[in-house]
Order: C-alpha cells, then structure tokens, then sequence
C-alpha cells in the first residue's frame, strides 16, 4: 500500500499594512518617510535660525535664553552690512567669479568626458585613471606650486586668478564621462554618416542629451565657488577683488564681532545657491541617478 505524504507549503510572511485613504502603505514605507522628514527638518533648523537671527539686534542674540523669533522684521541690520564694507563690490565679484568658473568648467569638463568616453586612444584608461587620482590631492598641498603658476602668468591679484585655476575638475570629467557613456555610439556613428564634423555632433548632439549630467557639474562648481575662501583669500590681495566669503572673514577682525551683520550677509550668501538648486533639483536628481553616484 502506497503511503500518503502531506506536504506543508510555508506562507509567505505577512507584510504589516496601514490603510490611507483609498491605498495602502507598508509601516516600512512610513517610518522610512517619517525618519527622511525628520531628518530634513534638522538640516533646515540652522537656515532658519540664520534667517531669523539676521533680523535681531545684538542683545537679542546675546539673551539667555535665546528668543525664537525677532523682536521686529526690519531690515537695518541688512543695510548696516551692505555699506560698512562695501558688499556689493564684493557680491559682484563673487556672481562673476562663480559664472565664469562654472561656464568654463562645463566646457573643458564636458569635452575631456567626452574624449575620454567615445574616442578609443592609447593610454586613455590610464588618463583617465589618473584624472581620478588628483581627486585624493587636496588644496592645501598644491597651493603653492599653483600660487607660483598664477603668479609667472601675472595673475595675482586680479578675478581671473580666481577664476582659471579652477577651470578643469576631476570630479565633473568622471560625471559626464559615466553619463556620456550610456549615449549610444550609434548615433554618434549615424551623425557622421549623415556629414555632421566632430564639433557639431557634440554640440548638438552630445550636449543636449547630457543636460541632467551638465546641471549636476553646474550645481557643484557654483556650491564650491560660491563658497570658496581660501584660495580667493591669497590670490586677493586688494579689497577691489574680494569675493564674499573673504569679506565676511573681515567682521572677525573687529573689535566687537558684529554676529547680526554676519548672519544678515550669511542669508545674502545662501541665497543663490538655494535659488539655482530649486530650478535645477529635477536635472540634479536625473543626473545624479544616471550617472552612478551612490
């Protein structure tokens, strides 16, 4: 007689499901969106605290314990900061400093990514391997040797020593050269069937189906000019081509450091960047997805 042998199927593991509204949401999903929110609100907490700080008189930022919300929403300390130092030389120098840098970056950037990406040359792993490598050297170390180059080139002192030195990043070649990389050779190969010359084919067509990419190296090089201050600091040798961040270093050297200026200039700063992140945030996220970055 043949025996009979029950099988018992395991089930699946239950999922823990919270109902909203007409759908459902795993208690995972939740958390995971409470835990980003919160975190979020504590990377807003300082802007806001900046933001309201910069409308406070120096007894209000100097009470224990601290107020919350000013005493009265005008805009002295703005003004007071905009004509002790004359910040709107050193704003302007700053907007032309960081637009050009960052259109000069994305030129030279996006044709080496794109040399690197689509041509086949001898030695052009080890270039690019390389190119990667000086992301490991900090500024510190070649701060000098670059000095002496700017200054043989006569450059000290003046906007475009700020400006050239750091035309060409290590980090935007391996972004748009990991993004150009997806763009298929056959349609670089039909373009130049059709006739199209090789700076055509990247202009007008390489270019425009990297601008998630492109938006992304832009976003960086305006963050890191924006806000850069110790190679402004020794090439700028004269008030006439100070940047922001150089002239905020001046409060430090008052007597009584004027923190309700400093916060006042702080928002001014923080402003661009804010701006040119909410336009570009679509591309940014596209172009950091697509090109790999974790």
């Amino acid at each position: 007689m043949s025996e009979t042998r029950t099988i018992v199927v395991p089930s699946p593991p239950k999922r823990t499901w919270t109902s909203i509204g007409e759908g459902r949401v795993r208690v995972s999903d939740a958390l995971r969106v409470v835990v980003l929110t919160a975190g979020a609100l504590a990377c807003l907490v300082p802007l806001v605290w900046m933001f309201l700080g910069s409308f406070k008189t120096p007894t209000e930022l100097a009470q224990r314990p601290p107020t919350f919300l000013p005493a009265s929403w005008g805009l002295d300390n703005y003004a007071e900061a905009l004509s002790r130092f004359n910040f709107l030389q050193y704003l302007t120098n700053s907007v032309i400093v960081t637009v050009a840098a960052t259109a000069i970056t994305l030129v030279i950037n996006a044709m080496a990514a794109y040399a690197l990406a689509k041509y086949n040359f001898r030695g052009k792993n080890f270039l690019f391997i390389l190119t990667l490598a000086t992301i490991m050297i900090p500024l510190q170390v070649i701060l000098i040797p670059v000095y002496q180059v700017v200054a043989s080139l006569g450059l000290v002192n003046t906007l475009w020593g700020m400006i050239i030195p750091a035309a060409a990043t290590p980090t935007g070649v391996f972004l748009l050269r990991q993004y150009m990389l997806s763009i298929p050779d056959e349609l670089i190969e039909a373009a130049r069937v059709d006739g199209s010359g090789e700076f055509r084919t990247f202009v007008q067509i390489v270019l425009p189906l990297c601008k998630p990419a492109l938006a992304v190296v832009a976003i960086f090089s305006v963050m890191w000019r924006w806000s850069d201050f110790l190679w402004p600091l020794v090439v700028a040798q004269s008030e006439s081509v100070y940047t922001l961040p150089v002239a905020l270093a001046r409060f430090n050297a008052e007597l009584t450091v004027p923190f309700n200026l400093i916060l006042a200039m702080g928002v001014v700063a923080t402003i661009p960047v804010l701006v040119i992140f909410l336009i570009f945030q679509k591309q940014i996220a596209t172009g950091i997805a697509n090109t790999g970055i974790k």
